[in-house]
C-alpha cells in the first residue's frame, strides 16, 4: 500500500503563501484519487480540496476557493497544495489522503490512506 509524507508546513503571516507536498512511496498515486484535508485540535478533520486520478477534475472547499490550488506530478508522484492569501483560519495541521474511488470525494471517511500532516500557523 502506498505511503504519504507531508512537508512544506510552517509560520507565516496573514496574506503569505506557503507550498505543501505530499510525497509517495509504495506506489504509484496515478491509482488514486487525492485530496488535502485539515484539522485543528478538536474538531472534525475538514475537507480542503480534491483532484481526480488525471488530474482534470479538482474541487475546493468554498473558504479556500480562489486562493488554494491543488495538483499532482505523476512523474514525481506527488500532490501538492499551493496555498496563497493565507488567513489565521487556515491554520491547521494539513493532511494528504488517497483513495481508489473513481469519482473525487469530499469525505474524510472514503479515504484510508493518509500521511502524518504537516503543520500550518497563520499569524495575524
Amino acid at each position: 500500500q502506498v505511503q504519504l509524507v507531508e512537508s512544506g508546513g510552517g509560520l507565516v503571516q496573514a496574506e503569505d503563501s506557503l507550498r505543501l507536498s505530499c510525497a509517495a512511496s509504495g506506489g504509484t498515486l496515478n491509482d488514486y484519487a487525492m485530496a488535502w484535508f485539515r484539522q485543528v485540535s478538536g474538531v472534525e478533520r475538514e475537507f480542503v480540496a480534491v483532484i481526480n486520478r488525471s488530474g482534470a477534475i479538482t474541487h475546493y472547499a468554498d473558504s479556500v476557493k480562489g486562493r488554494f490550488t491543488i495538483s499532482r506530478d505523476s512523474a514525481k508522484n506527488t500532490l501538492t497544495l499551493q496555498m496563497n492569501s493565507l488567513r489565521p483560519e487556515d491554520t491547521a495541521v494539513y493532511f494528504c489522503a488517497a483513495t481508489l474511488s473513481v469519482l473525487p470525494d469530499t469525505h474524510a471517511s472514503s479515504y484510508d490512506t493518509w500521511g502524518k500532516g504537516t503543520r500550518v500557523t497563520v499569524s495575524s
